[in-house]
């Protein structure tokens, strides 16, 4: 069984709903999950999992230092994540205030590293992106990636 982990940061708790979401989701297709904050990863963790999927608010179009401080600490591990299936997903303050440029900021550290990450030729191309507090459709968008990373992670990890 593929191991992943749904790390976020959330200040407001929006990411931290995205993240609920998407790790209830990849539970339900059959995977073992790990939910924890970002600021409780150690980088030598990443290691132990076969998928990874990374969650911030927007903040200026971009990842929030949080994040993107696990992955400055990361470069102590590159080359290692090689080959693992990456997601990314975001919250921010409205739709063209940033989300796309956040998750792809998110997939640029990931490929990076040399993970594996799929685009959806359906909506949100890149991740899932939601304005403020996720509602119900909102919802079904994150668990439409996360049941897409699963199945990555199923065909690659069996």
């Amino acid at each position: 069984m593929a191991k992943v982990l749904v790390t976020y940061y959330s200040r407001t708790g929006n990411t931290k709903r995205m993240a609920e979401i998407f790790a209830e989701t990849l539970r339900e297709e059959g995977l073992d999950v790990t939910l924890k904050p970002v600021e409780k990863i150690r980088v030598s963790e990443l290691l132990n999992y076969d998928g990874i999927a990374v969650g911030s608010p927007t903040y200026y179009g971009q990842m929030a230092a949080e994040v993107k401080k696990l992955f400055d600490e990361s470069v102590r591990i590159h080359g290692k994540l090689d080959g693992k299936v990456g997601a990314a997903f975001t919250s921010s303050g409205g739709y063209g205030c940033g989300g796309e440029t956040t998750v792809l900021s998110i997939l640029n550290a990931l490929l990076i590293h040399g993970m594996i990450v799929q685009g959806d030729p359906g909506d949100f191309h890149y991740g899932a992106i939601v304005e403020g507090r996720p509602e119900k459709d909102d919802e079904e968008a994150v668990r439409v990636k996360a049941r897409r990373m699963a199945t990555l992670l199923r065909r690659l990890h069996g």
